[in-house]
């Protein structure tokens, strides 16, 4: 070969190795992930549900598949921002993993699949157009956590037979979660003739100030509701209950984990799970529109005997019975 015409192959090989990486590139799909809560081990066991719920759909991160993850840190109000953000970078996918999460991503987009961990009434938040046939460009897991608030109470109600003045914590930012479960718990307390406080926080200081005033509420036993803001602050809610020796029930299991007390509520990590699976079928090729809402089947009783000790309570053998997991 001359050397004229070696320069001339060297050339047009350096010029193809970009466009080869660039198309290679290309192939690879990506995944954004609309978080309202912050990086870190608050959020870890979810998204690593949902890594390995793609993982077995054949979707590597990192392998065939990117992930970019956007963070709300807990205020609601950015969300927006970040999902159109998410849709200028042209992703193919977008995860949202909470309601709040899934109706920024719906607002930006009508095109790109997304897949959400969502509320237990996607249809009546006007999400999808049914659970069956979605319609649209949203699919994914509705959460069914908002229609147990009032049998949380019962089951506190046991654990605590002498409460009377109970309260029930919420997020002021999810208002369409706090309408339904106030009413419920308002009447659960009414027809027993209890006290009934509704506290509200929608930051870490706005916690700390929920629960200095239980003392003064003499507040006997705390629902702490299913907010994906409030789940992102378990350890501090987890920590402030026991200081403060107030007996309080949760909607997953994570809580009782980190020394909560009680929870009653679906698994969020099977959920997350399942939202992988609905990912991967997406990138495959499924459309949302096809694809049937799923929602649990099983619910997750679980309790922490030395939370139960340490506030001076014994878990009635008809609680512990019902329980899917006693955590000594």
């Amino acid at each position: 070969m001359r050397r004229r015409d070696v320069i001339i192959f060297l050339a047009l090989a350096m010029a193809a190795c970009p466009l080869a990486a660039r198309a290679q590139q290309k192939a690879i799909p990506v995944i954004g992930v609309l978080n309202t809560g912050s990086p870190g081990p608050s959020s870890a066991p979810f998204l690593g549900a949902f890594r390995q719920g793609l993982s077995e759909a054949g979707y590597v991160e990192g392998q065939n598949v990117a992930i970019e993850y956007r963070w709300a840190e807990g205020h609601y109000d950015r969300l927006p921002a970040l999902a159109a953000d998410l849709v200028g970078r042209k992703v193919d996918l977008i995860m949202a993993s909470s309601p709040p999460s899934a109706r920024a991503a719906k607002g930006a987009t009508s095109t790109i699949p997304i897949v959400m961990s969502g509320g237990a009434d996607p249809v009546g938040s006007g999400l999808v157009a049914s659970l069956a046939r979605p319609g649209g460009n949203l699919t994914g897991v509705s959460v069914i956590a908002d229609e147990l608030t009032a049998k949380r109470l019962e089951l506190l109600s046991e654990l605590v037979p002498r409460a009377r003045v109970i309260a029930l914590l919420v997020n002021p930012n999810n208002a369409k979660y706090n309408d339904r479960a106030v009413g419920d718990l308002q009447e659960a307390a009414r027809t027993k003739g209890w006290k009934f406080h509704v506290l509200k926080a929608r930051s870490e200081s706005e916690i700390d100030t929920a629960f200095a005033s239980l003392v003064q509420l003499h507040v006997d036993a705390l629902v702490v509701g299913p907010d994906p803001f409030l789940t992102s602050r378990r350890e501090q809610l987890v920590a402030l209950a026991s200081r403060r020796a107030v007996p309080s029930i949760y909607a997953w299991r994570d809580f009782v984990a980190s020394g909560g007390l009680i929870s009653y509520g679906p698994s969020l990590t099977a959920a997350f799970r399942l939202v992988g699976h609905y990912a991967g079928k997406v990138l495959k090729g499924a459309k949302p529109a096809d694809l049937p809402v799923e929602q649990p089947t099983t619910f997750e009783l679980v309790i922490n005997l030395k939370t139960a000790k340490a506030l001076g309570l014994t878990i009635p053998q008809s609680v512990l019975a019902r329980a899917d997991q006693v955590i000594q």
